[in-house]
């Protein structure tokens, strides 16, 4: 049963329907792979076992009937430990939370679980989701797939793990500054930042009200489409016949390619090659006003975070890890006078973004300037964690600052993504360039 451990979702669901593949064999084998992976605990935070044979005993039986909900019906998803589950601990990778435990299911996982999607478990993340490098000596820092060293991205960092290292078919995080595709991205994985207020965020631990977003992260652009589908009660999108063939991107040049280091830059030009050999138009752009949306971001994220937590954090702050810490308590320093202000100009800002992008069927940036960095090093150098955390984050900020659709692709070279900015509510649209892109990347 191992052989089903490096399929997509999408194919399980297929073979399910088959009748190939029984749903309670499928969560048993995954569950087992669980228990043997010497990684496994730095990976979940907690496994649901029981609630996840009762939904597949379930699904068997529609398989058996004919009555399949839908096209992932049976199929096991992991969550990220953000996700309120009914008597489950949420602990959201902090101290502060530890015996945590929600009486109901979060909106999101409850409408997943009556489509027959299978809960695994909950996944290791940054404390509070404040982060995007996966670092977290408070709860667990879990492995990256391609450097053992280094960090995994956050704060999704379980989330990106759990499907990386085959230990789930794919997984659902949450994006506030790029904690879905910052991990994507270094775990060689497709993640999708879907639009603020696209989904649900009732029953999920918040960081930012404002920014807070929800999204899956698969190995396919298909993947994410059929659970994009599921989440938010829609069709899937249609990514058959998807081409390249008079698409027009941008490359945008303003903040984006600042400071890239040579694996992403050789990674994000050659994706652009064989998109353009595919029939793709790109042309490079400059944008001032993404540059001036960024430098109100301090004056964005960290208030409303600070005002979220701060309560709960001065209780205890020796809970920490001192640097996150350290980022809550920035946000007290701003008034509620620049808060307000920085959000009347960046929706001016938003709207400047929009005239300047119509053009273009989609944005491309790299989707982070950094590889991975080394763990060690990040616990043992505070200046290092400060800056390669803001570098980590930089790129995948700027489609939570504009507001947009963000999906991410690997690009084949290791730890290296390609993001695709979409306009805001046009999620399946992204997702067919995307599926036209991954063709195109190989």
């Amino acid at each position: 049963m191992d052989k089903w451990l490096g399929r997509s979702a999408a194919d399980l669901g297929r073979a399910i329907d088959a009748g190939k593949i029984n749903p309670v064999d499928l969560t048993e084998a995954f569950l087992d792979a669980i228990a043997r992976h010497p990684d496994a605990k730095r990976i979940y935070a907690r496994t649901t076992a029981d609630r996840a044979r009762s939904t597949a005993v379930s699904a068997v039986g529609r398989a058996r009937a004919g009555t399949r909900i839908g096209p992932l019906d049976g199929v096991p998803l992991s969550w990220k430990d953000n996700f309120d589950a009914a008597g489950v601990p949420c602990e959201a990778g902090s101290a502060l939370l530890k015996g945590r435990v929600p009486d109901t299911d979060a909106e999101l996982l409850h409408g997943a679980t009556t489509q027959g999607l299978v809960c695994l478990g909950k996944t290791h993340m940054t404390e509070l989701a404040f982060s995007g490098l996966g670092l977290n000596p408070v709860t667990a820092t879990p492995p990256c797939i391609n450097f053992p060293d280094a960090v995994p991205g956050g704060s999704s960092s379980g989330a990106a793990a759990s499907v990386a290292f085959g230990l789930a078919p794919a997984a659902i995080g949450s994006d506030t500054g790029g904690s879905v595709r910052v991990p994507a991205a270094w775990n060689d994985l497709v993640g999708l930042k879907t639009t603020h207020g696209r989904l649900s965020t009732k029953g999920v631990v918040p960081l930012c009200d404002r920014f807070d977003t929800v999204g899956p992260l698969a190995t396919t652009v298909e993947d994410c489409a059929l659970i994009l589908s599921v989440l938010s009660a829609r069709r899937a999108a249609d990514l058959n016949g998807a081409s390249l063939t008079n698409a027009r991107f941008g490359v945008l040049k303003t903040v984006a390619l600042d400071d890239l280091r040579d694996a992403p830059a050789q990674g994000f030009d050659g994706a652009l090659r064989r998109m353009a050999n595919a029939g793709a138009t790109i042309d490079e752009f400059d944008a001032p006003e993404v540059a001036e949306a960024m430098r109100l971001a301090a004056d964005l994220f960290t208030p409303e975070a600070y005002a979220i937590w701060g309560k709960t954090i001065e209780a205890a702050p020796d809970k920490m890890f001192p640097p996150v810490l350290e980022r809550f308590r920035a946000g007290a320093a701003v008034t509620a006078t620049a808060y307000i202000a920085a959000w009347r100009r960046l929706e001016d800002l938003r709207k400047i973004w929009e005239r300047r992008v119509g053009g273009f069927d989609a944005v491309l940036i790299p989707t982070s300037p950094i590889l991975p960095p080394d763990a060690k090093r990040l616990m043992e150098d505070h200046a290092y964690f400060t800056s390669e955390n803001l570098l980590a984050l930089r790129n995948t900020r700027i489609g939570n600052v504009l507001g947009l659709c963000v999906l991410t692709l690997p690009t084949g070279q290791p730890s290296c993504g390609i993001s695709l900015m979409g306009p805001a509510m046009q999620e399946e649209r992204l997702l067919r360039l995307g599926a036209a892109v991954e063709r195109a990347l190989g």
